[in-house]
Formats: structure tokens, sequence, C-alpha cells
């Protein structure tokens, strides 16, 4: 299964971050705490509670793969940001709708960015990984300007790792799939994962953009028919995933399940598990994108 071996290289991508990081952290944990930013809620979510919310489904994406999940809230100052950076081992930015130029999520995306590369730069190992939104605003952040064009995503087809059958794929010898097996890294060819976007960075913008063609690393690429788009990538010199597809999506969206694991009493404060869970079936609400959200209600 696809999902299920992408969750283990993620488990194993966060156990190198205690290992690269031991000094990133005052008290020492046998599990990472990865923080996920929070995003403005949808204007139609009648069930919404708060001003932001975190889908279910990238949390429990996180704790399948062995970490702790700590929200990133989108209306803190920049001290408490600055704290929060060094009380977390990495950071998701999720799938979602909102602006990535203009929104508060794209504030504090930039926030966290320009730490961590500052941290990294300086030999701090913290990694980032972008779903959908995430890979569509680690662009925006990158580049400095928006290079998205609109793509027939329902209409894609073939996953593929190299645009040339005479070169080596890049994806063998990617951080990501260099450990995939090679039968589950044809799998891609069938046009397994989920996608649910309508904007895309296109391989002829990747290309024409030298920011973005030195930053990062292009691992596969989609085609709808008409304009092929990268679809997952990862950064040359730093920590940096992002994916345009939802590898969560195959994890549990509908079903929850509360943390059982002890944990301090000052990391507890800042854990995920202090908000509210809203489960709504998409009947009773058909303007919901997510079955399950995380709102800022404080229990």
């Amino acid at each position: 299964n696809q999902v299920l071996y992408l969750v283990f290289v993620f488990a194993v991508l966060l156990a190198a971050v205690l290992a690269c990081a031991p000094g990133r952290s005052q008290q020492l944990t046998d599990r990472p705490i990865i923080g996920v930013l929070a995003q403005e809620i949808l204007p139609k979510d009648a069930f919404a509670r708060g001003s932001s919310y975190i889908a279910a489904s990238y949390v429990k994406f996180l704790e399948s793969a062995g970490a702790r999940v700590a929200p990133i809230q989108i209306n803190l100052t920049d001290e408490e940001y600055t704290k929060l950076f060094h009380s977390i081992n990495g950071l998701l930015l999720p799938g979602g709708d909102v602006d990535i130029q203009k929104s508060q999520f794209s504030r504090v995306s930039k926030i966290f960015y320009s730490m961590a590369v500052r941290a990294n730069d300086a030999g701090d190992y913290f990694p980032i990984w972008g779903t959908c939104q995430g890979f569509q605003q680690l662009t925006v952040l990158t580049a400095n300007k928006n290079l998205l064009t609109l793509t027939d995503t329902k209409a894609s087809v073939s996953l593929c790792h190299s645009n040339s059958q005479q070169q080596p794929s890049p994806a063998k010898s990617s951080r990501l799939f260099r450990s995939f097996p090679k039968d589950l890294l044809q799998l891609a060819n069938e046009n397994i994962p989920s996608r649910f976007h309508s904007w895309s960075l296109s391989a002829q913008n990747y290309s024409k953009d030298a920011t973005l063609k030195r930053f990062y690393r292009v691992l596969a690429i989609n085609s709808d028919g008409r304009k092929e788009f990268i679809s997952t990538m990862e950064a040359n010199r730093y920590p940096f995933s992002a994916v345009q597809w939802h590898p969560e999506k195959s994890t549990s969206e509908t079903s929850f399940y509360t943390a059982s694991f002890f944990v301090a009493a000052e990391e507890e404060k800042a854990l995920i598990y202090n908000f509210c869970l809203s489960s709504e079936a998409p009947t009773k609400n058909k303007h919901l994108t997510f079955f399950n959200h995380y709102y800022e209600c404080m229990l």
C-alpha cells in the first residue's frame, strides 16, 4: 500500500529529527512534536467555532507516524511564534482553500519558513512538509510571487518520475522516494494519489523561474492532457518536501481517538488535544471540505 509506505517513510524522517537535532529541546522526548498550521475557517462552515481550524486527517497522518501534534494558531504574536518554533521539531503546511498571499495562513507560513531557513543554515535541523495548499504556499514563499496556473486536475493522468526514459528518475535518489520498493513507485503511474486542487505549478513556470529551479528538485510530474504540472518536489539544501497530492487522505479522517500517552504539563498546553474536535457528516453541510476539524476553542 503506497500510503502506508509513505507513513513509514515519514516516520523515519521524523526519527531523523530527533537524531539530528538533540539541542532543539531542553527536555528529551521519544516522540517528535510536529506543528500543523491552522487556517481561516471556510465561509460557509455552519459548524465552525472560533476563527480557524485544522483538518483532523493531518493530525492522524502525523500520529500514525509516531509524532505528537501541536496546533499553530494564526492570531499569535511574533514572540509567541518564535517560542513555538523552538518547542517543535518540524512543521506541516496543510491543504485547504485560503489566499496564499494575503491570508493569515500565508503570513504565519512566511514567519516559520524564514525561521526554518535560518535554523537549517545554522545547522539546526527543522523540516517542513507541504501538502496541496501547503505545496503552493511553499512555491510562493520561495519565489516571492505566485506562479500557479489553472489545471484540469480531475483529468490528470500518469504520475511520471522522469521526463526522459534515457535519464535516471530523480525520485529514486530523492530523500522521500529513494527507499521505496520499485513496484511501489510503479503504482504511481496508475494515477492513484488523491488530488483536489485546481491551481498548480506548471512545469513550464517552474523551468522559467531560476529561484525555484535552484531551490527545489522536481521528483514527479503530472499532466491534465494539455499542461504538465509539478506533483512532488523537495528542496536541494533544506529538509523541505512538498506534494500537490494528499497522502493523508487514505488515513482515518472519519474516525478519531484521543491521545493515550503521557505528556508533560507545559507540552500538554500546546498540543492539539486541547482543541475542540468537530465531526460532521457531509450530508449535513455540503460546503464542508473536510469531515473532521479542530477548532481553536480551548477545552
